[in-house]
């Protein structure tokens, strides 16, 4: 991405390595922007390693959760960017998982009209997906991630050593990333993933780097040929799952299903809707669907929410053109691309009883 490339980190001990940091632009004040389940594991040891670079480490500490994703909650990071007097130099740090770095990366291209921000993620969905592309966002109550900005950060820092605090639901949830990896970049990845899932469940090391790593090298392959979601539509693709997977949060409720379970289901509906295509078979739906399930997530929608609730929400998804609903497809195991579906065919795919 030429002048907006950046270093993605992967390792054990990086965060509260000062040596990490060594390398990021000079500046008077460093914010740490994090939340309350995360600050007290790691806001002392990122304060600490960032103390000997910065005259001053700030803290900003978020409700935690998908519910406070909107503007509420951004303007605290704006209120204590502005009552410590932070000038255009000052660099944020997200600490955290994706509802963090989301809202800290949208607060960073926004104040001053852009300050340097840094990715530090910890948890599993974080570190091989919303960390990674420089989407920045925040909700709105008719759509998810609706209002933000492309706004890539100055560096990653992916230490794997946090994922061990992770709780098995959340880690659970970012497994869907790295299985969507493979699904619609790399089928070799995905079979990998068939054989090591065991593994990646009980927490193993070098399991765990070995998927952030190919997951954060798929992606960045795409987003490098597509950095705004452009005409080619190449980085939608990353989007397998995700018009689903969005109208199941919006539908629900912002919160009540994390991010990547309702993503996992949205997976399984864009399966069945490209085997109804004619690009796949019912073994490829049936055989995401099994990993799926042994990565512990849902793979069945939330009998609440009706089809034509399913399709409201759709309309405003991001991938909309003219009222047009467009679709992230299989056309061969381990390649998608996006288009228009008809209804019937999108209703089909919800098997809503």
């Amino acid at each position: 991405m030429g002048e907006r490339s950046y270093d993605i980190l992967i390792g054990i001990g990086l965060l509260d390595n000062p040596a990490t940091y060594a390398r990021l632009p000079k500046a008077n004040t460093a914010m740490i922007v994090t939340n309350t389940a995360v600050a007290p594991l790691y806001a002392k040891h990122l304060a600490l390693a960032l103390a000997g670079q910065y005259q001053r480490v700030l803290q900003v500490i978020l409700p935690d959760g998908e519910t406070y994703k909107d503007w509420q909650t951004l303007n605290l990071i704006f209120d204590a960017l502005l009552q410590n007097g932070c000038d255009r130099k000052t660099v944020l740090f997200a600490l955290g998982g994706g509802v963090v770095g989301d809202m800290t990366g949208f607060a960073a291209s926004a104040y001053m009209r852009g300050v340097p921000f840094v990715q530090v993620p910890t948890t599993l969905l974080s570190q091989v997906d919303s960390s990674v592309g420089g989407k920045t966002a925040i909700n709105h109550p008719i759509g998810k991630n609706m209002i933000g900005a492309f706004y890539q950060p100055a560096l990653v820092v992916s230490d794997i050593s946090t994922l061990s605090t992770l709780p098995n639901r959340e880690l659970s949830a970012g497994l869907a990333e790295v299985i969507k990896h493979g699904v619609m970049a790399d089928w070799t990845y995905f079979e990998w993933l068939e054989v090591n899932m065991d593994k990646l469940l009980q927490g193993d090391v070098s399991a765990m780097a070995y998927a952030v790593r190919l997951s954060c090298e798929i992606k960045a392959r795409v987003v490098s040929a597509d950095e705004r979601e452009g005409s080619s539509g190449i980085r939608a693709t990353l989007n397998f799952g995700h018009t689903f997977g969005h109208a199941i949060e919006a539908g629900l409720g912002f919160g009540v299903w994390l991010h990547g379970e309702a993503v996992a289901c949205g997976m399984v509906m864009a399966a069945r809707l490209s085997q109804s295509l004619g690009y796949v078979d019912t073994a490829f739906v049936e055989r995401i669907t099994k990993l799926l399930i042994r990565a512990g997530l849902p793979v069945d929608g939330p009998s609440s929410i009706s089809s034509e609730e399913y399709l409201h929400h759709m309309s405003v998804d991001k991938k909309a053109e003219g009222g047009q609903i467009k679709f992230v497809v299989i056309d061969k195991p381990g390649h998608a691309k996006v288009q228009a579906v008809p209804n019937e065919l999108v209703i089909a795919a919800l098997q809503i009883n």
